[in-house]
């Protein structure tokens, strides 16, 4: 396989993974928002608060993975 072959799949990967990650985190965190509030309704307000914050951490860590594959994509430093 040439190097750029590889380049191509790692980017993949890259997003594939980080992707998939980001989705389980999200949906993991969304049921234990709707357990917590089910149980407390009047502490809602802020854990949706809290919840939107890390969602867009979770989703934040994810876009990092896509700038990094994007650079390696279209800037590559491995091609010679």
């Amino acid at each position: 396989m040439t190097n750029v072959a590889l380049v191509a799949l790692a980017c993949g990967l890259i997003v594939g993974l980080g992707a998939f990650g980001a989705s389980i985190g999200i949906a993991l965190m969304g049921g234990k928002y709707l357990e917590a509030s089910a149980r407390q309704p009047e502490l809602m307000n802020a854990l949706q608060t809290k919840m939107f914050l890390l969602a867009g951490l979770i989703d934040a860590a994810f876009l990092i993975g896509v700038g990094i594959a994007m650079l390696f994509a279209f800037a590559n430093p491995f091609v010679g």
